[in-house]
């Protein structure tokens, strides 16, 4: 049997200290930065795992700009998780020029491969990742 609250009776100095301490723990773990699904992370440094998926997908940028790269390193990215991931990556193509792509990875249900989904050109180091 589920017992009924007393609203009526009142807190001690002891609760409300207590029911005080669990309402800023609970507003501090709504301020946690945490990836949201849908969303795009903050902009991070490009690793290891950026810079593979990078060298497997230059032949596919080079054809879609219908030129060759001889530099291509990823120098930034932002992520966004969905039925899969999407890698938003700022990527150094020499010079001052630098392309932006976006790379679908899909779950490891599905195959777990990489696709180039789009691409923007004429981007500058200064030129924020943002979703497109």
């Amino acid at each position: 049997m589920i017992s009924r609250l007393n609203l009526n009776a009142s807190l001690t100095e002891t609760d409300s200290i207590g029911l005080f301490r669990l309402f800023l723990l609970i507003l501090n773990l709504n301020s946690v930065t945490m990836p949201m699904c849908g969303g795009l992370s903050e902009p991070m440094d490009a690793d290891d795992k950026i810079h593979k998926i990078c060298e497997t997908l230059k032949p596919h940028a080079e054809q879609r700009a219908g030129k060759t790269f001889e530099v291509f390193t990823a120098k930034s990215y932002s992520r966004q998780v969905v039925a899969g991931t999407n890698y938003f990556i700022k990527v150094h193509v020499g010079g001052d020029d630098h392309v932006h792509l976006r790379v679908y990875k899909k779950l490891p249900c599905y195959g777990g491969d990489l696709e180039l989904s789009a691409m923007q050109q004429s981007k500058s180091h200064q030129d924020p990742i943002e979703y497109f």
